[in-house]
């Protein structure tokens, strides 16, 4: 996102805890809840499947209604103990923000203009998110559970089968102050489930509960982060009784002034549009997308905030703006600037003008501060009711993370942001969006995606709480990529990032990485290892046959026309300067210190004419758009797109 806010990271020392319920008696199954350990045979892998067993039994609650919960908040994974983006611990996800906060350390993922505009004045302003002093019910229910059950806060925190009891016992209080009993139909705990989300409204409520029971009738099972798999029967005809929420005590929250899917909870809370200063304004630019421009990508950020504060710096008419933001503990979105309007948050004035981005609850550079699964529901939703309204293509060179946005100018590079980061889980999002990332071709179509087992895939980063020190091990959506076949090599060189300086492994340095669902020209082979194109230069990265990091692909690339031994690349495509009218000022086409050499290839995303919006004054009378007749072709140059021109260029088919 913007510059520096909060970041949330695991705390020190925890470790999963093991210890769950036998299955042969009432008093074993309350063993583990009430601190023995007993003597229990059953494979570690089955653990937690009888957890919920117990939990079930004891408080009285559908095994269903428990995995269905579980599984919509952490997909049944422990984390270690760590909280959430939003405090929440363990597979129940029960919140306790108050701790969580005080683990948190302070970050910066990148000082760049959220504009980025070279028209009008840099904007760069104190970005620090204001913390709410005072937190919502939704942020503490783990003290809660703690009361209910007699457990410590610690317990529940860290012992998955005391934090599945936790989550039970709310269940059941639920239940209770509903006036339902506690039945062993899973259709009568629709009331209760809504509750439990922390909702305040009912809008938010039902879109939580109804996920829940998706899952419910659909089924899931998965290997959890601890190597435990659970399994969730489906029931394709459970119909929940939701009658019940008229009797939740929640508010009634409209819809009205968003653009929003129906299966979402949506909310309009507006970004200010106005004048303050000497003629200054903010904090987005007045606009007519489509109809004077289309929208061409979707940027998905983190928060680098909790909900509350970042509401408010959305509200501050003098800094920046996003079109949305997605709440971490129930998938709520408010919406604040129209899909017409064009927002101030890539730090890129081109892909501004041509995205609507998206803003989720989150820490880049905590990784055990994990998202939940009801905010990456609600976001690929949003994303594919977006996607289909604007023709937007859902792949990595449309789908953007403000990672990939490349510095507009050379003198950007630097600044740019590097949310949402390592940790944010691309593939599964992409399942999500119903385009999961698969093998499209044998080895001789040319292309690879990338494509690491996230769970598995766990390079080291360091500079998460100090600058050399190392970031907690976690699964990661990036391949590190070496100059060599050895990872003892040097990392591929990102001269418009570190100049002459080598790449690191610094959680926040994206020189040398490839991400979930990028597509690159092979370059070479050699035994584990896969060459690519990339920043101009063969860059290699381990991929094992038996645990690839990567699937076979094929489809366009660019290469330089014959006679030419470079050509330059470009971090945004303007028009040139002939097409600009006298009342627009022409904007500069700069080149970025890379080039794109003969016998390279990358990949193509877009073939787009070169375009500018100008907009610096506050009434629109003044407002152009202008569209040249040089046209451009984005490529995946990096682990940020680009831009070359195509009159530099030729577009082949991939072959190796």
């Amino acid at each position: 996102m913007r510059g520096s806010a909060t970041d949330l990271t695991s705390a020190p020392g925890h470790r999963r805890a093991r210890r769950t319920a036998g299955a042969l008696a009432a008093a074993a199954l309350l063993l583990p809840l009430l601190g023995a350990a007993p003597s229990d045979a059953r494979p570690a892998e089955d653990r937690l499947q009888q957890a919920f067993a117990s939990a079930s039994a004891e408080y009285h609650v559908p095994q269903s209604v428990l995995l269905g919960v579980s599984y919509l908040q952490s997909r049944w994974d422990a984390h270690g103990g760590a909280p959430s983006v939003s405090g929440g611990y363990g597979p129940m996800h029960l919140t306790d923000a108050h701790t969580a906060i005080a683990r948190t350390a302070r970050h910066s993922d990148g000082t760049g203009d959220a504009r980025g505009d070279t028209a009008r004045a840099a904007l760069h302003p104190d970005t620090k998110v204001p913390e709410n002093s005072e937190l919502p019910p939704r942020l503490k229910t783990l003290p809660k559970a703690a009361g209910l059950t007699g457990l410590s806060a610690e317990r529940l925190r860290t012992d998955p089968a005391a934090n599945v009891a936790g989550g039970a016992a709310l269940l059941a209080a639920e239940q209770k102050e509903l006036g339902e009993p506690l039945s062993a139909d899973p259709a009568q705990w629709y009331g209760a489930v809504a509750r439990f989300s922390g909702a305040d409204d009912t809008s938010t409520a039902a879109a939580y509960a109804n996920d829940v029971y998706e899952v419910m009738r659909t089924g899931e099972q998965r290997t959890t982060d601890a190597g435990e798999h659970v399994v969730l029967t489906a029931q394709p005809d459970l119909a929940p009784d939701t009658a019940q929420l008229e009797k939740s005590g929640l508010r009634t929250v409209s819809a009205d002034g968003t653009e929003c899917p129906k299966s979402v909870s949506c909310q309009w809370i507006p970004a200010p549009y106005e004048e303050f200063g000497d003629n200054d304004y903010g904090n987005h630019d007045l606009g007519d997308r489509p109809a004077s421009q289309s929208i061409r990508y979707i940027v998905v950020h983190d928060t680098e905030g909790t909900w509350d504060g970042v509401l408010k710096l959305v509200q501050d008419p003098t800094y920046v703006s996003w079109n949305y933001t997605l709440r971490s503990t129930d998938g709520l979105i408010a919406q604040h600037v129209k899909a017409k309007d064009v927002a101030w948050h890539a730090g890129n004035w081109y892909i501004n003008a041509k995205s609507i981005g998206l803003e989720h609850e989150g820490f880049l550079a905590a990784p055990d501060a994990w998202y939940t699964e009801a905010m990456y529901r609600a976001s690929a939703r949003l994303v594919r009711y977006l996607a289909a309204k604007y023709g937007i293509p859902l792949n990595r060179q449309h789908i953007l993370g403000h990672d990939n946005v490349p510095g507009p100018t050379t003198s950007t590079i630097p600044g740019m942001h590097t949310d949402p980061g390592p940790f944010w889980d691309w593939r599964h999002y992409f399942e999500l969006l119903g385009h999961p990332f698969r093998k499209t071709a044998g080895k001789s179509g040319g292309l690879v995606t990338i494509r690491p087992d996230y769970e598995a895939n766990q390079p080291e980063y360091t500079g998460c709480v100090t600058k050399d020190e190392p970031c907690a091990v976690h699964g990661s959506s990036e391949v590190r990529l070496y100059s060599d076949h050895d990872e003892r090599s040097a990392l591929i060189k990102d001269v418009g990032l570190h100049k002459n300086a080598d790449s690191t492994i610094d959680v926040n340095d994206v020189g040398s990485r490839a991400s979930t669902g990028q597509q690159f020209a092979v370059a070479g082979h050699y035994r584990d290892w896969t060459a690519i194109w990339y920043l101009g230069q063969k860059a290699w990265f381990k991929n094992p046959r038996k645990h690839p990091t990567a699937v076979d692909a094929s489809g366009y690339v660019v290469t330089p026309k014959p006679g030419l031994d470079s050509v330059a690349v470009y971090g945004r495509a303007y028009p040139e300067a002939s097409a600009y009218p006298a009342e627009v000022p022409a904007q500069a086409v700069s080149p970025l210190p890379y080039t794109l050499p003969k016998g390279q290839k990358y990949v193509v995303g877009d073939k787009v004419p070169g375009e500018y919006y100008y907009a610096v004054t506050f009434t629109t009378d003044s407002h152009r758009v202008v569209v040249g007749k040089d046209l451009y072709y984005e490529i995946q140059f990096g682990h940020r797109v680009a831009f070359v021109r195509a009159a530099d260029v030729q577009v082949v088919r991939s072959r190796r």
